[in-house]
């Protein structure tokens, strides 16, 4: 893929806040929307015969103050021994090229905060069994490191890692990350599931991790993947679509379209996905 970063970042100010996307490439999945397949279908175009869609995956950023925190670390490094390579992976040039065009390095990294404990969300975790954002303080859902250990491999191993070097926190509800960073526990897509608020100077935006994968699922909130919890995803959907709506919140999801911003809208008794 194209190493220009502006085919791979994307940026926005929120008050003091700056926040970005960091695509770490294009990947895929077999979503199966828990829904009649005439209409996932004719709701995700891009399918193909088997159910087979490609998307995007991003790492966020967000710097306020002093602080400079990852929403998840993604895939690890593009290379031979990535897990996360061609064909099933288009890479861009990743999270700590895409760092070093802010003039950060992974050591500069102050917070990382998981949405959840899956691997294309904290494979790029460690690097040689050490954290990769060594000066960090790392948080995740408490129920998704128990997941992440019975799940083991890329998942178990990261999360795991982390718990042994002394730098993970599990968070039981919601915790202030710092003045103005929220972690909001937002389960469905895992027991543990959080997205992230930034406020400032009376601005609003969001990073939702897998709270909604395609943008249909923002208007049909009962269509999730197997294995997800549909009651409690719903319940999130609906806390957060009422409060993005209602701040006319900026608003990214990991694996929304570059550039991946857009607004959450009302419609009629629901709502739709704007992308800017």
């Amino acid at each position: 893929m194209d190493n220009d970063p502006r085919s791979y970042i994307s940026t926005h100010q929120i008050g003091r806040a700056r926040v970005s996307q960091i695509n770490d490439g294009v990947g895929g999945w077999y979503p199966r929307l828990q829904a009649p397949e005439v209409e996932w279908r004719a709701a995700l175009p891009q399918a193909d015969a088997n159910g087979w869609v490609e998307n995007d995956h991003y790492t966020g950023l967000i710097e306020i103050g002093d602080a400079r925190i990852l929403v998840d670390t993604g895939f690890d490094d593009p290379g031979p021994e990535s897990h996360f390579m061609p064909p099933r992976y288009k890479r861009t040039p990743g999270v700590t090229a895409g760092l070093a065009t802010f003039g950060l390095k992974p050591e500069d990294v102050t917070h990382v905060v998981f949405t959840h404990f899956h691997g294309d969300h904290v494979a790029g975790t460690l690097v040689d069994g050490r954290p990769r954002f060594p000066n960090a303080r790392h948080y995740v859902g408490a129920a998704d490191l128990a997941a992440a250990k019975e799940r083991g491999g890329i998942e178990g191993a990261a999360l795991g890692g982390l718990e042994q070097a002394g730098v993970l926190e599990l968070v039981r509800g919601d915790r202030q990350i710092v003045p103005g960073v929220t972690m909001i526990h937002a389960p469905g897509e895992s027991p543990g599931h959080s997205i992230v608020r930034v406020q400032d100077g009376g601005m609003t935006a969001y990073f939702l991790g897998d709270l909604f994968h395609f943008p249909c699922e923002v208007e049909q909130l009962d269509w999730v993947s197997p294995g997800r919890d549909p009651i409690a995803a719903r319940e999130s959907r609906t806390r957060l679509l009422e409060s993005a709506a209602n701040t006319n919140a900026l608003v990214t999801y990991s694996h929304a379209a570059f550039p991946g911003w857009g607004r959450m809208k009302r419609r009629g008794d629901g709502f739709r996905w704007e992308p800017l």
